[in-house]
C-alpha cells in the first residue's frame, strides 16, 4: 500500500540558531513496517519524527508519505495520514476537556457530531480513560496527559503511527497497555523512545541515530544485542537482556 510509505531522501535540517539537526539522512519505511528510531539525546530523534507531518520542513532533501512529497502546500493531506504522539503530552492537549482534544481531529475532518463521539470513545477506551473525558487536561497526571494524547491521534484513524517516547510518563501497567495497543496498529508505525525493551516488544526493524545520521539500521535483535553499537551510541542492552 504506497499510501502507508514514508521516505527521507538526503534530508538535512538546520535549526534557525545554526545547529545541524539531520545531516543527509535517508531511510525507506514501507507498509506495516514496526520501526524503532534510537539514539543518545540530541542525535536527532525527536527533530526526525517532526519531519513526518510537516511540523518541520527539510533544509534540503526530500520526504515522501505514500503518493505525496512533503511541501507548505501537501502537508495538512500529510497531517491526515501520519498520526504524531509528541514527547510532551502539554504540547498536543490544549482545549477546555479531554473530550473536546480527541474530538478536535475528527471535527478537523469534517466528520458528524454522531461519529465524532464514537471516534472519542472508541480512542479513549483504547487506552483505558473513558472516564476521563470530561476532565481539564491540566488537571490529569503526567501519565493520564500520555494516554489521552495517544488517544487524540488514534481518534483520526492514521495510516501511520509516529510516536516520541510514548512511555515516557506511564506506570508499569500503563507500559503494557501501551504495548499492547501498538501491537494491535496494523498500519506502519515508528517510535523513537530510550525504552529498548519497549522497542524490542513492539518494532521488527531499528534505525540508530547519532548526531543527525544514520548509523545502524536493521533487524531489532540485531541491532539491540549488538553492545558495540549500542556502547558507541551511548545506550545499553535492553533491561530484559542484561545479565546481574
Amino acid at each position: 500500500m504506497s499510501h502507508h510509505i514514508v521516505e527521507f531522501k538526503n534530508v538535512s535540517f538546520r535549526y534557525p540558531d545554526g545547529t545541524d539537526a539531520l545531516r543527509d539522512i535517508s531511510f525507506r519505511i514501507t507498509h506495516g513496517e514496526s520501526v524503532g528510531i534510537i539514539g543518545a539525546n540530541g542525535a536527532g530523534k525527536s527533530t526526525l519524527l517532526l519531519h513526518m507531518n510537516g511540523y518541520l520542513m527539510p533544509t534540503s532533501g526530500t520526504v515522501n508519505i505514500g503518493d505525496l512529497y512533503l511541501t507548505r502546500q501537501t502537508r495538512q493531506e500529510i497531517r491526515r495520514k501520519v498520526g504524531v504522539v509528541f514527547q510532551n503530552p502539554d504540547d498536543q492537549l490544549f482545549m477546555p476537556t479531554v473530550y473536546e482534544d480527541v474530538a478536535f481531529g475528527p471535527l478537523n475532518l469534517g466528520m458528524d457530531e454522531k461519529s465524532v463521539r464514537e471516534r472519542v470513545e472508541y480512542a479513549l477506551n483504547l487506552v483505558s480513560s473513558l472516564e476521563l473525558q470530561n476532565k481539564p487536561p491540566h488537571h490529569l497526571s503526567c501519565g493520564q496527559k500520555s494516554s489521552v494524547a495517544i488517544a487524540a491521534v488514534m481518534a483520526v484513524e492514521p495510516d501511520i503511527l509516529a510516536m516520541d517516547e510514548p512511555a515516557a510518563n506511564l506506570d508499569p501497567r500503563s507500559r503494557r497497555l501501551l504495548i499492547n495497543l501498538l501491537k494491535t496498529f496494523e498500519h506502519s508505525k515508528i517510535i523513537a523512545s530510550h525504552d529498548l525493551d519497549l522497542i524490542m516488544d513492539v518494532c521488527q526493524r531499528c534505525i540508530v541515530i547519532r548526531e543527525g545520521t544514520v548509523v545502524a539500521d536493521g533487524p531489532v535483535m540485531e541491532i539491540l544485542t549488538n553492545k558495540q553499537i549500542l556502547e558507541e551510541n551511548h545506550l545499553e542492552l535492553p533491561l530484559s537482556l542484561q545479565r546481574n
